[in-house]
């Protein structure tokens, strides 16, 4: 199989880690900003990352969205299993792994842009970054008042996470689910962000449980 990538995404990283959880070899191919349209269009009509090329007879050519990808996965190999057995707890993991696609990890961006952009430009102040990062935060709109309804998104989700995280290992049923990795990966970038790392210790304790698990380089920062 080939993963096609941002190398910086973390929704590439939250399929990277399904992939790893479930044993399954792989490559990757790392696109570049803009450029990655020209390979995207024809296969899925899509022009977001991450795009999975199964490369097995009978099944998609190319399977876009993270969320998509995962359940390709599990259909392909069900075990071991990101999805949990009682129908109610996996609707549950799905609600939150929804959640998190669509709020928590646009508020994570926007959150780790403004940082790379201000106080966190010494971590590569190199012109193509700076410059990569000006894109992304024109492209999404990424300013002062954008950040500050972001911060307080994250602050509400980390408290409810918090809740889960603290009383179990999972944060729905008793093994490892589409929420956790989807947690770990699109909270992830925060590890770069001292006040992140020193107000939610246990946040980033989880983060790297999970990347072990599944055989995953930790992000940076951890």
């Amino acid at each position: 199989m080939l993963l096609l990538q941002f190398s910086t995404s973390h929704y590439c990283r939250k399929a990277r880690l399904a992939l790893g959880y479930k044993q399954i070899d792989y490559k990757v191919e790392n696109l570049t900003p803009g450029l990655h349209m020209l390979k995207l269009k024809p296969l899925t009509g899509l022009s977001t990352l991450p795009v999975l090329l199964p490369q097995i007879q009978g099944h998609p050519q190319a399977i876009g969205d993270s969320t998509q990808i995962i359940k390709f996965l599990e259909s392909y190999q069900p075990e071991p299993a990101l999805f949990l057995t009682n129908p109610e707890q996996q609707t549950e993991a799905w609600m939150l792994e929804d959640w998190l696609d669509e709020s928590i990890g646009t508020a994570t961006r926007f959150v780790y842009y403004q940082f790379r952009a201000k106080e966190g430009k010494q971590v590569d102040p190199s012109f193509l970054s700076q410059m990569l990062i000006r894109v992304v935060r024109q492209q999404y709109g990424i300013n002062d008042a954008t950040v500050k309804l972001a911060t307080s998104r994250l602050a509400t989700s980390l408290a409810e996470l918090s809740l889960r995280w603290q009383k179990s290992e999972y944060l729905v049923g008793d093994s490892l689910s589409v929420a956790d990795i989807t947690a770990a990966a699109l909270l992830s970038p925060l590890a770069l962000i001292p006040d992140y790392r020193q107000g939610y210790p246990w946040l980033f304790e989880r983060i790297v449980q999970i990347h072990q698990l599944c055989g995953e380089k930790l992000p940076p920062g951890l």
